[in-house]
This record gives structure tokens, sequence and C-alpha cells, in this order.
């Protein structure tokens, strides 16, 4: 097609600065606030440079975010609005995902010090893990510093401002400083003081950066083989992500085009660099351009929201809100309350009200707090089920992941795909979404009718042979091994480690399936039956319970936020920046009505006063509640 006559396709149309986005040549920075569109834009320019030839065949687009599951929301949009060969030109995938596909299939060409072992394994550290690391050190050398240096590093800053902060050299550093030593040692534990080596998706980054960096070859061959790049959510960005892109593309005519807000950034405490959009800027030469509608919220609720938007960014436009008009009452409000106990029990009320008197569904509902959301589950819990509510607890630990990553991973979602095709009646788009995950991890290609057609037969025959061997959910954790480890075999674990980069290398696969067993276990105790147990894997029918940085990229019709109070905000003065920035980013998830609590009993509110006084100058109404 002509770049001249094609339009956007699935949607109705794009505004003025999107649609020059999507037409674009060159290097783009994309400012785009909450509700913007910003997966969509995405998409519609992954159709357009497909559907053109802007990126010709066999070169491919690498599209890289920071979520799993945003990952994968493009990925579906782009084959909705496709060809499926041209849908498959698409490399849909997390910063992490990247970075350990490039040490997976590379790895071994790096240097012997900084070179891990072919099985290293996926390193997530607990609480102490620097700490101990620390105290175990060997006598630090004379010329390098003092004890007294070593043990004055932070353990919870260490990895952040020594172990990622700077680009690994091939030689070490000539002359390190105490921290710069320490960081080297805890190098070279991680990847040849054990068996195997145990590295975070962090350090891999690092490594890969070094890679391309001392290779030539394989930058070139990334270069050649990606026309385009897209950067999703580029406001959290940090330093190695950012500097691993620069070290393949830089200098290349691969065309970068980089989306976000810098008014949503909240991951600063992770090491995200302080102002991405100004660096790319400054080393591509590239435009900035901002898009002005928002398609999520309401107009009252836009207005509100460009209150605080103001705050941190003094240039922040007024979005134009192309949201449907629905008369919400209450549409944004502070409760005050006395206790903790009256607090859940007129939430509660409150939640099974709205969902009864405007028809929502539960999940149409969130509830968001800044941390810890275990320790609010533990309140609220009891008085929604008393109301007959489920409230599902997004943040929850299933073994080492939690559980709304848990739902993200590739072989969760495929399995219970596949389970609910075979025990849940109406279950018709599982038939084709499974379909799909089958062609993708037998290699079969869409144009080959006969392979399909075998595919087809085999998927049926298996959902069958399941559905007669487990007409009820097992009752034993054994059962329920047995059961997932029969669909990983029908998947063909193999396959899955071959497609799904982070399955590759360790035993990342095998503690996903064991989480899968554990989550569907609890999920199936009660006789709930198959349809019970599967949507409580998944939360439908659910009001879920997360914190803001979970939420990120998610819309509800209501928000629900609790603890507006001092000791959830207890880093407030810290960095207010960010603090305001997920202030704004919790605000910003409603479409209809957001709420905010305050209970008097879990703390004061003196230090974030600046919050209240954001709302009050927003027009927010308060009230007290008992």
């Amino acid at each position: 097609m002509k770049p001249e006559h094609w339009t956007p396709v699935g949607v109705g149309g794009l505004e003025k600065n999107a649609l020059d986005v999507v037409r674009s040549g060159g290097h783009c920075s994309v400012i785009a606030g909450p509700g913007a569109g910003k997966t969509e834009l995405l998409a519609q320019r992954a159709a357009f440079l497909l559907q053109t030839g802007a990126s010709r065949s066999p070169r491919r687009i690498l599209a890289i975010s920071f979520k799993r599951d945003a990952a994968e929301n493009l990925m579906a949009r782009v084959r909705a609005r496709c060809h499926p060969r041209q849908a498959e030109r698409l490399d849909s995938m997390t910063f992490s995902a990247f970075a350990k596909s490039l040490v997976d299939r590379f790895g071994q060409a790096l240097p012997d010090a900084w070179r891990p072992a072919p099985d290293y394994q996926i390193l997530i550290p607990h609480r102490g893990y620097y700490e101990r690391f620390l105290s175990r050190l060997p006598k630090v050398p004379p010329e390098v510093g003092t004890e007294r240096d070593i043990r004055a590093i932070s353990d919870t800053s260490f990895e952040r401002d020594f172990v990622l902060a700077n680009s690994l050299q091939e030689d070490g550093f000539e002359a390190p400083t105490p921290e710069q030593w320490a960081a080297e040692c805890f190098w070279m534990q991680s990847l040849h003081g054990q068996e195997p080596s145990q590295l975070t998706f962090e350090m891999l980054a690092r490594l890969a950066e070094l890679l391309v960096r001392l290779n030539p070859q394989i930058r070139g061959a990334l270069q050649v083989t990606y026309s385009h790049v897209f950067m999703d959510e580029f406001q959290d960005t940090t330093r190695e992500q950012y500097e691993l892109v620069r070290a393949i593309f830089l200098g290349s005519g691969t065309e970068i085009t980089a989306v976000g807000d810098n008014k949503q950034q909240i991951m600063r405490w992770a090491g995200a660099m302080r102002d991405p959009f100004v660096a790319f800027e400054r080393d591509y030469g590239a435009q900035r351009v901002r898009l002005l509608n928002n398609y999520r919220s309401s107009s009252d609720l836009v207005e509100m929201q460009t209150v605080l938007a103001r705050a941190l960014d003094p240039q922040a436009i007024v979005p134009v809100s192309m949201a449907p008009a629905v008369r919400t009452v209450g549409t944004c409000e502070v409760w005050n309350f006395t206790t903790a106990e009256r607090e859940t029990r007129g939430l509660a009320e409150f939640v099974s009200r709205v969902i009864r008197d405007e028809a929502l569904d539960p999940d149409e509902v969130a509830v968001l707090v800044r941390q810890l959301p275990q320790n609010y589950f533990a309140d609220l819990e009891p008085a929604f089920a008393s109301k007959g509510l489920s409230l599902f607890n997004a943040a929850g630990k299933i073994g080492e992941i939690a559980l709304q990553d848990l739902l993200t991973e590739e072989a969760s979602r495929w399995i219970i795909g596949v389970l609910r095709l075979a025990m849940v009646t109406d279950a018709g788009r599982h038939w084709i979404s499974s379909q799909a995950t089958l062609r993708r991890l037998w290699g079969v290609s869409s144009e080959d009718e006969r392979a399909q057609g075998q595919l087809a037969h085999d998927l049926d025959a298996f959902v069958t042979q399941l559905r007669g061997q487990h007409a009820d959910p097992p009752a034993s954790l054994g059962a329920v091994a047995s059961l997932i480890g029969e669909i990983a075999d029908f998947l063909g674990r193999e396959c899955l480690a071959a497609v799904v980069s982070t399955y590759g290398q360790g035993d990342w696969l095998e503690q996903v399936l064991e989480c899968i067993v554990t989550h569907l276990h609890q999920c199936s105790e009660g006789g709930k039956g198959w349809k019970g147990a599967l949507d409580a894997y998944e939360g439908i029918g659910a009001t879920p319970l997360m914190t803001i940085h979970k939420s990120k990229g998610l819309e509800f019709h209501t928000v629900i936020f609790v603890g507006l109070d001092d000791q959830a905000w207890w880093n407030f003065s810290k960095d207010e920046h960010e603090a305001k920035a997920s202030f704004f980013v919790a605000f910003t998830r409603a479409k209809q009505r957001v709420i905010f609590t305050y209970c008097h009993e879990r703390g004061g509110r003196a230090d974030i006063a600046a919050l209240y006084r954001l709302l009050e100058e927003a027009g927010v109404s308060s009230r007290s509640l008992t």
C-alpha cells in the first residue's frame, strides 16, 4: 500500500499529532499523558510501517515495554490490525526479556571474566541479601580502602548506585574506589562464585551492553534486523536500559520512537533516569511531539488532574477529554474516617452499592494503595466478603512471584487458556487463542493449511482427553501438579523455552509452573467447580487490590485510593516529585470516579499536606463518614 493511501486500522481516527507520529520518518520523542492512547499509537505505527513497506521484509520491528501485559497488549493489537505474515515481523517484549535474549544467544562471546555459565539462573534478591554479601567480603586491599569504608556502604542502595551504576569495563576499574571494588566482588561472585551463575535481570542488561559494545558483528546484525524500535513507558527507563539501546542503535539507520509521560515517572527508586527524554533528544536529534487528547477520563476528572499535572510540569497542557459523558455521583472526593473498621465497612458498602445501582462489574472498581497491600487486604477482605464481594489481592505472592506478574507469564496464560477450553462451556475464544499459541510454539506457518488442520485435531483430542479425566478440579496438590505438567508437556517444554527467552536458561520455567500449581490448588479449594476455580485464579468477578506501581497502564470506572496519610507516604519528603507522580498515576487510573480515603487511626497527614493542598486547589470536596 502506498503511504498516502494508508488510513488508521480498527479505529475511527487518530488526533493529528498522533497521526503525524504514525507516518513520521526519523526518531520521535512522544509525550503522551494518561489516557492518550499510547499503545494504540504504537499499534497504528506498526501497522503503517508493515503495510506500506516502510519496514521492508525481512527486516523487523522491535517493541520494548516494561510490563509483560503491555508487551502482549501491543502484540495483540498489531495481530488484529495486520495480516499474520506482517504481524509476525513485530517482536514485542519487555526490556528484561530483550536483554536476556541477547545474553542467551551471544553470551559466550563475552570476555572470560564477564561470561556467565550457559545454564545461569535468575537471581531475585531477598531482603538482607546485599547486607549479608557486604558483611562477608574478604579483606579490602590497602590500596583500595579500609574496612570502615566498606561498612559505610548502604546495602539498600548498593545494587543501584554501584553494581549497576556504570557500564562494565572489559578489564575492570584501574583504580577502584571501595564501592567499585565491592561491586566487582559482587559481579565475580555472581558470575563465578557459585554453580550456576546467579544474575538479576538488571545485571543481564549490563552484560548485554558490554556484549554489543565489544562485538561489532553482533551490533551490526541487530541493526540490520530491526528497521524500527519502539520504547514504551520511556519515562521509567533506567540508565542500563538506555545505554543498552544506545550501544546497539545510535548512529545506525534504525528509527526509534520513544513514548511516555514525564509526569508519570514513578520508578526513580529503581534507578529510572531523571529525564530520559532530554537524553534521547540530545543523542538522536529526536523531534518532540505532544499528544493532546485523553480518551479515558471524564472532562471533570481531566480538569482536576491538570492541577496535579502542572505541579509536576508547569508547561503541562490541558488535555481534551474524549471520554463519553456519564453522570457519576461523587466524581472525586476525600472521605475521612475515624477508625479502620469504619473505613473498611464503609468502603465495602459503597462498592456493593455502586456495583448494584450502576450495573458495574466488580473488576471495574479498583482499590489502590501506596504499599503493603497485604495489610489492607487483611482488613478489607472480611468486610467485602460480608457483602458477598470478592477482593483479589493482585500484589499477593505465590512463591517468589507476585500474583499479578504470574497472570501475565506466558506459561500461565497459555495453560489456563487450554484449561478453560477443556473445562468451561462457552469458551470459544480460547479455541482460537489456543490454536494461535500452538502455531507459535510449534512453528506452524499461518499459510500451511494442512499443518494447521493437524494442529486443530491434536488440540481437540487433547482437551477432550482432559475433560474426560478431570471432571472436577483435582483435590490434592500432587494431582494439580500432574495436570499442569501434562498440559506443559502437550505445549512442549522445549518449545516454551525456545519461544519465551526467560524460559531458555536456568529454572525459571519450572518456578513459574510450580507457582501455577500452587495458585490453582488454592483456588480449587471449597468445591467451586472448574469455572469458579479458573475465575478465582484470574481474579474474574472480583475487585482488584493493588499498588500504584502495579496499576500503571490500567484503567477502571471507579478508583478508590486507600491510605492518604503520612504512614503510607512515609518517604514523601525524600523525593516529593516522585511521590506526586505516584499520586498522579493513582488519580489518572479512573475513568469516571475517584475516591481518596483518610483514616485517623492509621496516622496523621501533616507531612503530606502538599497533596491535600493540590486536591483542594483542584476543587476536590471532602467529607467525614462514620
